[in-house]
C-alpha cells in the first residue's frame, strides 16, 4: 500500500496534465493548438496557452493584433500560423511585429500585411518601422509620452534641488563640527 507521500507525489505528478485544458473556441492535439476559423478577435482570443505547446494555428479569424506578452511564455513555441487576419497596424501590433523580428525563420510571416490604416494597407508588417507604426497612434499615445517626459524632468529637477540642499547642510554642519572643536580647545 502506498503511503501518503507517495500518493502526494503521484497526484503532483499528474497535476499539469489534469490542469491543462484546451482553450474552448480552439481543437489541441499533443502539443498543437488549432484556432483557426474562430471568428477570434483580441478580445475573444485565449489569454494563455500552456507553456508547453510547439505550435498554434491562429489564421482566418479577425485578429487586428496579438495582446502584449502572449507568446512571452511560451519558450517550446515553434510556429505560429496568424495568415487571413485584418491587421491594424497601429501602436497595438507593435508587440506582433518585435515577436516576429524576433523569430529566427521569419518565413511564414512574410504574407502578414496590414488591413488599416489607409497610409500602411498592403505593407507587409515585418517591414514595418517603428516611426511609421508610431505615426498612426492615437493623439492620447503622445500625451501620454509627453506627460511621462515632463514627469521625469521634474523628477529630476527636484532630485537637483534636494542634492543642493543636503550638500549646503553638509557643508554648514561641517563648519559647526569646525567650530565647536576650536572652541573646546
Amino acid at each position: 500500500m502506498m503511503g501518503r507521500r507517495e500518493s502526494f507525489l503521484v497526484f503532483l505528478s499528474m497535476l499539469p496534465v489534469a490542469i491543462f485544458q484546451c482553450p474552448e473556441t480552439c481543437s489541441c492535439t499533443g502539443t498543437s493548438v488549432d484556432c483557426s476559423g474562430q471568428d477570434l478577435n483580441v478580445t475573444t482570443l485565449p489569454r494563455r496557452f500552456v507553456n508547453t505547446i510547439t505550435e498554434i494555428r491562429l489564421s482566418n479569424n479577425k485578429l487586428s493584433a496579438i495582446p502584449n506578452g502572449l507568446f512571452d511564455t511560451l519558450h517550446q513555441l515553434r510556429s505560429v500560423s496568424l495568415d487571413n487576419n485584418p491587421w491594424t497596424c497601429d501602436c497595438n501590433i507593435l508587440y506582433l511585429r518585435s515577436w516576429l523580428l524576433k523569430q529566427e525563420d521569419r518565413s511564414p510571416y512574410k504574407q502578414l500585411t496590414c488591413s488599416s490604416p489607409a497610409e500602411l494597407q498592403s505593407r507587409r508588417i515585418l517591414y514595418l518601422t517603428e516611426d511609421e507604426v508610431i505615426a498612426t497612434c492615437d493623439d492620447w499615445y503622445c500625451r501620454i509620452v509627453l506627460i511621462c517626459q515632463i514627469a521625469l524632468v521634474v523628477f529630476i529637477v527636484v532630485q537637483a534641488i534636494l542634492l543642493i540642499f543636503v550638500i549646503r547642510f553638509l557643508r554648514r554642519f561641517e563648519a559647526l563640527s569646525e567650530e565647536a572643536i576650536r572652541s573646546s580647545n
